[in-house]
């Protein structure tokens, strides 16, 4: 396990370089190939595009299972002559190890391990790795959503939360926005009384979306980027906010979006150009889905693994899933450091967490409702 996982981490594969996927993807389909999988890889127009793969023997009649992880990474080619391959001390570190080619890892073993001890899964494994995660799934999320609505469960190898390992049962959703504001240039030291500054403008928007931030409904709105102005010598004409979102449910992503799309110029002869919205929805604890972890937790007992469940800030394609099927998420191995140079997993963590895998992919249909 350990062998295929430092080849996939060696294996250099940031999300905006498209060219890089190739290999990734070969090596996985190759693996899943030697399972007796019909496998394809469809190719990106902007992305590095995904595999798709299920066993050669349909399984007819039987529910479907959807395998679902991403070998996209956020760190840039040749990160690994800065953060080189390392085990030391009960860890292996590496950019990409923890978010998460641990978790394509448990994937590929856990159908090896079934397949060897010639077990039989009553749902078939349906197995999807995209390229895009990191950057939106902007070109797999109309795949994942078709397999998500014809599956019974879907698990997502995602890494879990944090050193303690938790499972992700909820995560929040995601909207961005941007908003621009149309003032009146001016020149800055002959007629200034005649231009209406954009910018201005803009730090009372900014003011009005911080005021929207409610922690304890777990409504986040975060101004991240901002710009405007052509020139010192000129009252700026237009400036421009980009801000990133964040709910717990979608009754909350309705309402941070009305109050968003609903701003108003503080001034005449102001315009404000206000798009966006929730682009994922969130991944929320409803029955489908605590009931799928009850499974996990008593699957984790029998391992002698006392698991816990968590919330967790980010999104992932388990929020598309989780829009149609029992989802969970952060079944990868327990390590830390997500987009972090630190990023490492627990090296006696991994057969741990491919053995929960195995034996959630063995057990019967969940009520899908």
């Amino acid at each position: 396990m350990q062998g295929l996982l430092k080849d996939l981490v060696r294996m250099e594969s940031p999300s905006r370089e498209p060219g890089t996927q190739k290999n990734i993807l070969a090596r996985l389909e190759s693996e899943l190939q030697k399972l007796d999988f019909l496998t394809f890889v469809m190719p990106g127009r902007k992305t590095g595009g995904y595999l798709y793969a299920r066993p050669t023997e349909k399984g007819k009649g039987k529910p479907v299972q959807l395998l679902l992880g991403h070998c996209d990474t956020v760190w840039k080619t040749q990160t690994l002559m800065e953060m080189p391959l390392l085990e030391k001390e009960g860890k292996i570190k590496g950019p990409g190890i923890y978010d998460m080619k641990a978790g394509l890892t448990q994937m590929i073993f856990a159908l090896r391990a079934i397949r060897e001890m010639e077990l039989e899964m009553t749902l078939n494994p349906v197995v999807l790795v995209n390229s895009d995660e990191e950057i939106g799934s902007i070109e797999s999320t109309s795949a994942i959503r078709k397999l998500a609505k014809i599956a019974n469960r879907a698990y997502v190898m995602e890494p879990p939360l944090g050193p303690d390992g938790n499972l992700k049962t909820a995560r929040k959703g995601l909207g961005r926005f941007t908003v621009t504001v149309h003032g009146v240039a001016a020149h800055a030291g002959l007629d200034p009384g005649k231009g209406v500054n954009a910018i201005v403008e803009l730090s009372h928007q900014v003011q009005q979306l911080y005021a929207m931030n409610d922690f304890e409904r777990g409504i986040t709105v975060n101004v991240g980027m901002i710009e405007g102005g052509i020139s010192a010598n000129v009252v700026a004409p237009e400036s421009r906010a980009v801000i990133d979102v964040r709910v717990e449910n979608m009754e909350d992503g309705d309402w941070i979006t009305n109050k968003i799309l609903g701003l108003k110029p503080s001034v005449p002869d102001i315009q404000l150009e206000i798009d966006g919205g929730i682009g994922r929805p969130p991944m929320e604890r409803n029955e489908r889905n605590q009931e799928l972890w009850k499974l996990a937790h008593a699957k984790g007992l029998a391992l002698g693994m006392d698991l816990s469940e968590g919330l967790a800030g980010g999104g992932s394609d388990g929020n598309t899933t989780s829009m149609y099927t029992a989802t969970l998420d952060g079944l990868g191995t327990p390590g830390d450091g997500a987009h972090a140079r630190h990023e490492f997993i627990y090296s006696d963590q991994l057969a741990m967490r491919t053995a929960l895998l195995s034996l959630l992919l063995l057990a019967e249909p969940t009520i899908k409702n």
